[in-house]
C-alpha cells in the first residue's frame, strides 16, 4: 500500500509540472526587468582584454577539421522549478573554424515541447561586435536576468515556439575570441562564411534537426547579416555541398539594412516626435544631402567612399545627439551611457567563476559589445544588403520585416521605405497593399502590410528591442509568421 501511495505521489507531481509549464508558456509575466540602474566599472569597456590570448582552451593550433567542443550545461543558480521538467536540451560550446586558431561560442536551447517537429531558429544580434546573450538573457532565451543577478525562466521565450540558437559572431564578439589578431573579420563576406561553416557543423553534428525547417532572425545590424547569410545557404543548397540546410524565412527587427533610404530619416523622425526643436531640425537637415550622396558613391562600389559616408552620415546623428539626451533605440527613456541601454549586470553575470564554470570558457572576460570588431567592418556600415532579398523571395523564402514605433536610429519609417521600394516581383502589389492593424490576442498591437512572401510589421510600443519591450507581441508574431499565419 506504501509502495502504491508513492508511485500515485510521483504521478501526481508530474501532471502538476505538465501543467505548470503550459499555463506559464503564455501567462502574462509581472516581472519587469528592462534595464539595469547600476552602473559597474565595466559598463563603459568595450574591448575585451584577452581577445587574444596566449593560450587557447581548446587548442594553441590551427584546427583544419573543426567539430563543435559543447556539453549540456545548468547554471548553479537557477530559481526553482518542476525537476522533471527543466532542463533537458540546453548546450554551450564553441566551434572552432577551421585553418584559424579562432573560435566561435554559441548557446543552443531546444524546443520545450516539440523538439522534433519545430524549426531552428538562429538569432543574429548586431553592432557589429554585440553579444547574442544579450538577446538571451533580456528578450528571447529561455531565461531572464534580474537586477540581483539571479534568473528567471521567462514565459515569452522563443523555446516554446523552436530550438534557437544564439552566437556571438563576428571574431572577438562576447566570449567568441581568436588566438592571432589576423583572423579579425573585415568584411561581410568572411563574416558570412564563417556563419556557414558553423551551420554545417552544426547540423552535421545534430542530423536530427537538420530536415527541421530554419530561420535566420535578428536585429539591428543582422539588417546585413542575414539577407547575406541566406544568400549563401541558398547557394551552398544549390552546388549541392554538405549539409542541405532547409532554409524557410529571414526576418530582421528594427534592421540596419539600406543605409541610403534609412540614415535620412533619422531628422524627421526626431522632429516628428518632437526630440528636437524646428531650428535644430533646418540645422541638421542640411547634412542629409552629404550623407546621402556619400552612401549613393558607395553604393557603386568605393570602399573609400564607404568610409566617408560612415563618417558623414554619424556626424549628422551626433548633431542629433548635442540636441536631446534621449536613448536613441528607445525614445521614451534616457540615454543610458554611449551605448543607451546598460547591459552592465549581464557583463557582472556571464563573469562570475560561477557562471564560466557552468559554460566552460575557462578564464575568459565576456563583453557586452567590442569596438575593435565593430571598427574592423567599418567599409560595410553603409553599404545596401536589401540587394539579396529579391532572389530569396524568388526562390520561395519568406521575409518578415517589423520594427518598434519608438527607436530613432533604425526608425520603423526608414525600414518601411526601404521595404517599398524594394525591386522584387511582387513590389507593384504590395505597394497597394493596406496598412492593417496587427492583432495580437483580439487587440491591435501594430499595423502591417503584406503581399506573398514579403511582410512589414510595425510593432507599438516597442523601441530597438521589440523581444524585450514586448514579449508576448513578438512570440505571437514570429510564431504566427512561421505558421504562415500573421494577421
Amino acid at each position: 500500500m506504501a509502495t502504491f501511495i508513492k508511485i500515485l505521489l510521483v504521478l501526481l507531481l508530474l501532471l502538476v509540472g505538465l501543467f505548470s509549464i503550459s499555463s506559464l508558456a503564455y501567462a502574462r509575466s509581472t516581472e519587469n526587468h528592462l534595464l539595469s540602474s547600476k552602473t559597474t566599472s565595466s559598463a563603459n569597456q568595450t574591448e575585451s582584454p584577452n581577445l587574444f590570448p596566449q593560450e587557447d582552451i581548446n587548442s594553441s593550433v590551427a584546427v583544419h577539421n573543426p567539430r563543435l567542443v559543447d556539453q549540456n550545461f545548468k547554471f548553479p543558480f537557477l530559481p526553482p522549478f518542476n525537476p522533471f521538467i527543466r532542463y533537458l536540451g540546453e548546450n554551450a560550446g564553441y566551434y572552432p573554424l577551421p585553418n584559424t586558431g579562432a573560435r566561435i561560442f554559441y548557446f543552443f536551447f531546444e524546443s520545450l515541447f516539440r523538439s522534433v517537429e519545430d524549426p531552428v531558429v538562429l538569432w543574429l544580434s548586431g553592432g557589429p561586435g554585440a553579444s547574442g546573450s544579450i538577446a538571451l538573457f533580456y528578450e528571447n532565451g529561455p531565461l531572464q536576468l534580474k537586477e540581483d543577478l539571479s534568473l528567471i525562466w521567462n514565459v515569452y521565450g522563443w523555446d516554446k515556439i523552436s530550438n534557437i540558437i544564439f552566437v556571438d559572431q563576428p571574431i572577438g564578439t562576447g566570449f567568441s575570441y581568436t588566438t592571432n589578431n589576423i583572423d579579425i573579420r573585415h568584411n561581410l563576406t568572411s563574416v558570412i562564411e564563417d556563419l556557414y561553416n558553423f551551420l554545417q557543423q552544426f547540423f552535421q553534428d545534430r542530423l536530427d534537426f537538420a530536415q527541421n525547417d530554419f530561420y535566420i532572425i535578428g536585429q539591428s545590424y543582422a539588417g546585413h547579416f542575414a539577407p547575406v547569410l541566406a544568400s549563401r545557404i541558398l547557394q551552398g543548397n544549390k552546388v549541392n555541398k554538405g549539409i542541405h540546410i532547409n532554409l524557410k524565412g529571414l526576418a530582421i527587427g528594427n534592421g540596419l539594412t539600406n543605409p541610403r533610404i534609412q540614415y535620412p530619416t533619422i531628422p524627421f523622425f526626431a522632429k516628428m516626435n518632437n526630440l528636437i526643436e524646428e531650428t535644430d531640425y533646418l540645422k541638421v537637415d542640411e547634412m542629409i544631402p552629404k550623407c546621402e550622396s556619400s552612401i549613393e558613391d558607395c553604393d557603386r562600389g568605393d570602399d573609400d567612399a564607404c568610409l566617408t559616408a560612415d563618417d558623414n552620415c554619424r556626424r549628422m546623428v551626433q548633431a542629433i545627439r548635442g540636441m536631446t539626451n534621449r536613448n536613441f533605440y528607445d525614445i521614451r527613456t534616457q540615454s543610458a551611457g554611449s551605448l543607451d541601454y546598460d547591459f552592465s549586470n549581464l557583463e557582472s553575470f556571464l563573469n562570475k567563476r560561477s557562471t564560466k564554470k557552468s559554460l566552460n570558457v575557462g578564464d575568459r572576460t565576456y563583453m557586452n559589445w567590442n569596438t575593435l570588431v565593430f571598427r574592423a567592418l567599418k567599409r560595410e556600415h553603409m553599404k545596401n544588403f536589401d540587394v539579396g532579398i529579391p532572389a530569396l523571395l524568388e526562390a520561395k523564402i519568406k521575409v518578415l520585416i517589423y520594427a518598434g514605433n519608438k527607436e530613432l536610429m533604425c526608425n520603423w519609417i526608414g525600414n518601411m521605405k526601404w521595404v517599398l521600394e524594394l525591386e522584387w516581383y511582387g513590389k507593384q502589389e504590395f505597394t497597394k497593399a493596406p496598412f492593417v492593424p496587427f492583432l495580437v490576442d483580439d487587440k491591435e498591437v501594430g499595423k502591417m502590410m503584406s503581399h506573398g512572401l514579403l511582410t512589414f510589421i510595425q510593432v507599438f510600443e516597442a523601441g530597438h528591442m521589440v523581444p524585450m519591450d514586448q514579449p508576448n507581441v513578438a512570440l505571437h508574431m514570429i510564431r504566427n509568421w512561421m505558421q504562415e499565419e500573421v494577421k
